[in-house]
C-alpha cells in the first residue's frame, strides 16, 4: 500500500488515497499495526481520502485503536494531502466527514478549517464539556508544563460519566490576553498528543466565552495554532481552526 505521512502541529497521520475504493475492506487490526509506532509506520491516526459526490472529497478518520471520529488536526492535513493530490485546483475546497461538511482553505502549508457550529457548553462542576465534532473535557490549571496529563487525563476519561463513550481530555492555561496553552488527552489513542485539533477549538471556544475577543492563539506541544469564532448568544458561529499541516515522507508499507 502506498501512503504518505502527514503531521498537523504534532499531531501526526498515515494518509492513504483511497478515491478508488481498493482499500475500503482495510481492517482495524491492519489500522492499529499500520499505527504502532514500533511495529508500524507510528501515528495518531489514519485517514482515506475517499471519492465523494457533490463535495470535492471524503475525510475517513481512525484513531489509531482503529475507532474512528472526527478530528480538526486530520482534517487540515486531508485538506493539504487532496491539495497535493490536486483534488481541488484552487485554493478552497469542501468535504465531508463523519460530522458533516466542512470548508477549508490553504495557503502554503497553512491550512485553515470551518468548524461545526457550537451550541451547548455544559458544566461539570468548575469545568466545561462540549463537542466540536468530537467530545471535549476542558479543566482550566496552572504550571500546565509539568502537569502530569496521562494520569489526570485518563482518570477523567475512564470516569464513570465519560468511560463509556469516552471522551478527551483538555488541561488549559492562559499565559496571556489573547493566548492559551492546550495539552490533550485523546480517547482513541488513550494517551496524551502533541496536539488536537478538535481540542484546541473546544478549549479555545471556553476562554472565548468569557471575553470579548473573537480570535485566540493557542500553543500545544507541536506547535501554534489559532482559532477564529463569532458570538450568536450562546452559540458560536463561523469557527475556524488554522495552523501547519505538512507532508513528511511518503513510502510504501506490507500489509501482511
Amino acid at each position: 500500500m502506498e501512503f504518505y505521512k502527514y503531521q498537523g502541529t504534532g499531531n501526526d497521520f498515515v494518509m492513504v488515497d483511497n478515491r478508488s475504493g481498493e482499500w475500503d475492506g482495510l481492517s482495524i487490526a491492519n489500522i492499529q499495526k499500520l499505527c504502532d509506532r514500533r511495529f508500524g509506520i507510528g501515528a495518531d491516526g489514519l485517514i482515506k481520502i475517499n471519492a465523494a459526490e457533490n463535495v470535492d472529497f471524503e475525510v475517513d478518520y481512525y484513531n489509531s485503536d482503529g475507532s474512528k471520529s472526527f478530528c480538526g488536526n486530520g482534517a487540515r492535513c486531508s485538506v493539504a494531502f487532496a491539495h497535493f493530490l490536486s483534488i481541488f485546483k484552487n485554493n478552497k475546497t469542501v468535504f465531508t466527514a463523519i460530522d458533516g461538511l466542512h470548508e477549508a482553505e490553504i495557503n502554503g502549508n497553512i491550512v485553515k478549517l470551518k468548524m461545526g457550529d457550537v451550541t451547548t457548553i455544559t458544566n461539570d462542576g468548575e469545568d466545561s464539556v462540549l463537542d466540536t465534532g468530537s467530545p471535549h473535557y476542558i479543566k482550566y490549571v496552572e504550571d500546565i508544563a509539568n502537569f502530569n496529563v496521562f494520569a489526570e487525563g485518563n482518570s477523567i476519561r475512564n470516569s464513570e460519566n465519560y468511560k463509556e463513550k469516552g471522551i478527551n481530555v483538555n488541561f488549559v492555561e492562559n499565559i496571556s490576553d489573547d493566548e492559551i496553552f492546550v495539552r490533550t488527552y485523546e480517547r482513541g489513542v488513550e494517551d496524551e498528543t502533541f496536539s488536537c485539533g478538535t481540542g484546541v477549538t473546544a478549549s479555545a471556544l471556553t476562554f472565548l466565552k468569557k471575553s470579548n475577543l473573537t480570535s485566540i492563539k493557542v500553543k500545544t506541544l507541536g506547535g501554534d495554532l489559532k482559532v477564529y469564532a463569532e458570538k450568536d448568544g450562546e452559540t458560536f458561529r463561523q469557527i475556524w481552526l488554522e495552523g501547519p499541516a505538512k507532508q513528511v515522507f511518503t513510502g510504501k508499507v506490507d500489509l501482511l
